[in-house]
């Protein structure tokens, strides 16, 4: 799906669009106010205050048929330089506009607005000629926003739209994000019970149910199997600490606008953890190490917590709470390489092992002009950056640079996905770190019996498991691999008089094997339990009828396929076995 706002011709066809917009409902809303209408990724919306009206997804249409008719009329759109103050004087009436206008740099006293007919709107442009050229466009969704995103201003109304130049663009995409739709895990998690979210437990706080904790459990047993192989070492580390712990690390002078506000408790005071190195260089410190431990890996699936404006909320892929596939790697200059290849080759291997294939690597570095972001230290960060610039060099790695993606503390590398929905993002992470060793003067004696400060790879395979459940449900549509499947199998017998004893032997039988397995005994037509089978995304459907019974046989659909197979009963379980075991993806 392409990006809008980067497409300067549809950008600017776009932009027209949010003003023909608000001219049709100015027609159908007289008292209509406006606030602003920019361009977006995904087409355009113009935030609006009607007052006591709230529009819904009935009145889109109404107020397309008025774009409609505007459109065809054909009126010039026709810019106009004005001083500040007849702009004031034009729009005295318009709190909105007076605030946009009253908040214009004091030396801009030429100001651009472009009239469409009886409908005139602040602008700086650029606007399409006519709007006779806006005729391919569809009103998308209105929703609630809140005047300048400050929930203690007024709610306004925005409506999001898109336009293209011709009617297949337009259907192409329409269809484009129909599919999105479909696949939005938001969706799919409520269809399919994976989570669930409740405004009394609190915004970005999703709760996995049932099924969305067994793909969880399932996804955490795959990865901590894979580090115990590597040798990690796997702990367990509170969801907080102390203000002064994140004083230490540095996280309270750099990170403190991504963290929630802090607590005291008993004249002390603590903060919910944004992220767990802190607590894992405490682990490290905590005894005497000598070269010879090195390296020493510490893994965690570990609970997080960062604040996130509501509008960045988006289920599971994003939320303020949330579980990373942490580990920090402690290790001497001489091991950094090595170290950081086994992680690059982890990474591969998982993304081959779960047919991840559109992904691209980012080196991302500090913006050295950044004073406050970064820590201050030139000689690290030059020392840092040209060590992993040819520790990936060497390894072969292709990755493009990206300043100022760096962590305050440190450069990384990180792996960006194509997801089926949205825009792309960062899965996997692993970055390389001088400062916090430093920081919380952390030393292992090296072979001369001197102390030395080690150096500390901090990595994420998975990323957050809950950002990963998300997208792989967006990827597979919700029909996820055998393995990951809450239910495996789901058994329909075709008659309950005839085939429900065989059935429930099956049943049991793949139980005791750990297959997790539904039995379908209700008194419904096969054609109806197929369908709800289909509905649940079970991998199989087994329908076992007299000639399953007779011969001692199964016969399976797998979902999503019209064909169905026969074959022995104990040749199905070794194959279903064995499917599971060697986590096999379709």
């Amino acid at each position: 799906m392409q990006n809008i706002k980067e497409n300067e011709k549809l950008s600017t066809l776009n932009h027209s669009c949010a003003h023909l917009l608000a001219q049709a409902v100015k027609h159908l809303y007289p008292e209509a106010l406006f606030w602003v209408g920019p361009v977006v990724e995904e087409g355009f919306y113009y935030d609006i205050d009607l007052g006591d009206i709230t529009l819904t997804e009935e009145d889109l249409p109404n107020i397309e048929k008025e774009m409609k008719k505007i459109a065809k009329d054909g009126k010039n759109i026709i810019r106009h330089e004005i001083s500040k103050e007849e702009a004031l004087e034009m729009f005295k009436n318009d709190p909105y506009k007076i605030d946009l206008i009253s908040r214009m740099d004091e030396n801009e006293t030429v100001i651009s607005c472009y009239t469409q007919g009886d409908f005139t709107d602040l602008c700086r442009g650029p606007h399409v000629s006519s709007t006779k050229l806006l005729k391919n466009f569809k009103l998308l969704k209105v929703s609630g926003a809140y005047w300048k995103g400050d929930t203690n201003n007024k709610m306004l109304q925005r409506i999001y739209g898109v336009c293209f130049e011709t009617p297949e663009e337009l259907e192409a995409h329409l269809k484009e994000l129909e599919e999105a739709k479909m696949r939005d895990h938001r969706k799919l998690g409520k269809d399919l019970g994976i989570f669930m979210t409740s405004d009394l437990v609190g915004k970005g706080l999703p709760m996995y149910l049932p099924n969305g904790y067994i793909i969880w459990e399932e996804l955490e047993n795959y990865i901590k199997g894979k580090e115990k192989k590597l040798g990690y070492q796997h702990v367990l580390t509170p969801p907080l600490g102390s203000i002064e712990l994140y004083k230490t690390s540095g996280h309270w002078d750099h990170y403190q606008e991504s963290m929630f506000p802090k607590m005291e408790v008993e004249g002390e005071e603590f903060v919910l953890r944004p992220m767990n190195c802190p607590h894992h260089m405490m682990i490290y410190g905590n005894s005497i190490h000598s070269y010879r431990d090195l390296p020493i890996r510490i893994g965690e699936i570990a609970r997080d917590c960062r604040y996130e404006a509501s509008g960045a909320l988006k289920g599971i892929e994003r939320g303020r709470t949330f579980c990373q596939n942490d580990a920090h790697l402690f290790v001497t200059k001489e091991q950094i390489k090595s170290e950081f290849e086994s992680v690059v080759n982890l990474i591969l291997e998982v993304y081959k092992e779960l047919n991840i294939t559109e992904y691209r690597f980012e080196l991302s570095l500090r913006d050295p002009s950044d004073k406050v972001k970064y820590y201050p230290d030139d000689e690290m960060w030059n020392n840092a950056e040209n060590t992993l610039r040819k520790v990936l060099d060497d390894i072969g790695l292709d990755y493009v640079e990206k300043i100022g993606e760096a962590a305050f503390y440190g450069p990384k590398l990180d792996v960006q996905v194509k997801p089926a929905v949205g825009n792309e993002y960062t899965l996997s992470t692993c970055q390389l770190d001088f400062c916090l060793p430093m920081r919380f003067n952390l030393s292992y004696i090296d072979k001369e019996g001197n102390k030395q400060t080690p150096v500390v790879l901090h990595r994420a395979i998975l990323g957050s498991i809950d950002r990963f459940i998300a997208y792989y449900l967006e990827e597979t549509k919700g029909l996820l691999p055998l393995w990951l499947s809450p239910v495996q199998i789901n058994i329909i017998p075709v008659n309950n008089n005839f085939h429900l004893e065989y059935a429930t032997k099956l049943f049991n039988k793949l139980k005791d094997l750990n297959v997790r397995v539904n039995l379908d005994d209700r008194e419904e037509k096969v054609g109806y339990k197929m369908r709800e089978s289909v509905i649940q995304k079970i991998p199989y459907a087994i329908i076992i009828g007299n000639n399953e019974v007779e011969t001692n046989t199964i016969s399976y659909r797998k979902c999503g396929k019209e064909e169905t197979t026969n074959m022995p009963l104990d040749e199905f379980i070794n194959q279903i076995i064995d499917e599971i075991k060697t986590r096999k993806i379709n």
